[in-house]
């Protein structure tokens, strides 16, 4: 494990689960596991990328401790608002916070936490299990959304269990999986929720203190307003981030909010195929709380409820203020996301810049033309594809006065965009790869789709 940095500071910060954050908890065991996914890329950044195959699994499957890192997993402790309904029995119930570590590259904290590991506290009447369907939709999700830029956990390992699984949404019995995925910080907006509910004030001032010391340095640590206005300013550029990247998370509850501004935690997700607000990621959203076009407000509802935990501590009205920057916030970062996807250089006007953003997304609305398609047929300006979009000629007319972006030259002579058609993640790639690997075992499909998407991320200035 050379040049891997394992940290405790999570573990001596509850004082191994004494302090009232988190449970000791047992992993699973699991008499048969067979390795399915590693994170190659970010094994070797971590400094894990030499760990053999028997340490893979003696440490990602079987959870024995990395030397250094803290001895026991950690089950978190936190409420929510489910589809705004508050419900305060919640906490890990399939997972836990297995190790810490600094990334070598930016010295940030890296979580490594677990999916389908066994039962906690909290399972309530949960096994504790992750299918591998799961699994495997995980780390598509995860590596699509890294290759876009999305500021996103890691799917760092998974592999399949002996288990049979019960599911009502899948076909049952269905195979089980364990899953380890990467993340700058695990706090979830739904811990402090837990605390004000609870009335811990001193608990919930602790984690705020802990939270800026650890992720935030530079701010005052006693200064819950200034928190919540970088926590706010970052997850304003993730929901930007989700927009443009035609990304459906499905369920934007408070406890799948990290305080990080840092995507996780992935059910039923989709991408969008053409542009349609009304677009739902989950079969049971069925008043389309959380479609496509009602993620940013979505996100703000849930802002306020940070908020309110706050205010049980901290100044009412300084985290009303900040609240209600959200909107601008999050339209200043959605254009340079725009921006910034079709490899043009944001003017200094914002008014002309939202005149293009406006007119390519009427464009898609009008054609249902894939979505991804406008930023690969039309990246830097070109538009050797113009025959493929009918009524373009106002959007031609907007995009001609914008600057492309200094490395867009060379992406554009690269392999990607000389390829016929976009990288996407549709619902219909996604069953056709899991196809392959519930009929037949045949993961190389699945493979070389990551291999893909790996090639496109570092095209782009993306990945590991």
């Amino acid at each position: 494990m050379t040049g891997f940095r394992p940290q405790l500071i999570y573990w001596q910060f509850d004082n191994g689960g004494q302090n009232g954050f988190a449970d000791v908890v047992l992993p699973a065991e699991f008499p048969h596991v067979k390795p399915r996914f590693w994170n190659d890329p970010w094994a070797a950044r971590i400094g894990l990328g030499s760990l053999a195959a028997k340490d893979r699994e003696k440490h990602f499957a079987r959870f024995v401790p990395l030397s250094g890192a803290q001895p026991k997993p950690l089950a978190m402790r936190y409420h929510g608002h489910q589809f705004r309904h508050y419900n305060e029995d919640l906490g890990d119930g399939r997972g836990f916070l297995f190790a810490q570590a600094q990334d070598p590259v930016d010295l940030r904290l890296l979580d490594f936490g677990t999916k389908g590991s066994g039962q906690t506290p909290y399972s309530r009447a949960g096994d504790g299990r992750l299918t591998l369907k799961g699994a495997f939709r995980e780390a598509l999700a995860t590596e699509m959304l890294e290759s876009l830029g999305v500021n996103t956990s890691k799917t760092f390992s998974f592999f399949e269990t002996d288990e049979r699984l019960q599911r009502n949404d899948e076909p049952s019995p269905t195979r089980a999986a364990v899953l380890t995925r990467l993340s700058h910080g695990h706090i979830r907006f739904g811990a402090f929720e837990r605390l004000a509910h609870l009335r811990e004030s001193d608990r919930l001032r602790q984690l705020v203190a802990y939270s800026v010391q650890n992720y935030f340095q530079g701010l005052d640590p006693d200064n819950g307003v200034l928190f919540f206005r970088e926590v706010l300013e970052r997850t304003a550029r993730l929901t930007a981030q989700w927009m443009m990247a035609g990304f459906v998370h499905g369920v934007l509850n408070t406890d799948n909010m990290n305080i990080t501004g840092e995507s996780f935690d992935y059910g039923p997700w989709r991408f969008l195929p053409t542009y349609k607000p009304e677009f739902t990621a989950a079969y049971f959203d069925h008043a389309g709380l959380y479609a496509y076009g009602r993620q940013p407000q979505a996100v703000y509802w849930n802002l306020d409820r940070l908020a309110l935990a706050l205010s049980t501590v901290y100044d009412t009205a300084s985290l009303r203020t900040e609240l209600l920057r959200f909107p601008d916030r999050f339209q200043h970062e959605a254009l340079a996301c725009f921006y910034g996807r079709m490899g043009l250089e944001l003017p200094a006007d914002l008014g002309q810049a939202e005149e293009l953003f406006v007119a390519g997304m009427r464009l898609l609305a009008t054609t249902q033309r894939p979505f991804e398609n406008l930023f690969f047929d039309w990246y830097a300006g070109r538009s050797e594809r113009a025959e493929n979009w009918i009524g373009a000629d106002e959007w031609q007319r907007l995009l001609a006065v914008n600057s492309p972006r200094s490395e867009a030259s060379a992406r554009l002579a690269g392999e990607y965009y000389r390829g016929p058609s976009p990288e996407t993640m549709l619902i219909e790639e996604v069953e056709s790869l899991w196809s392959e690997i519930d009929r037949s075992d045949n993961w190389q499909p699945f493979y070389d789709k990551v291999t893909r998407l790996r090639e496109k991320g570092r095209g782009h200035g993306f990945g590991a």
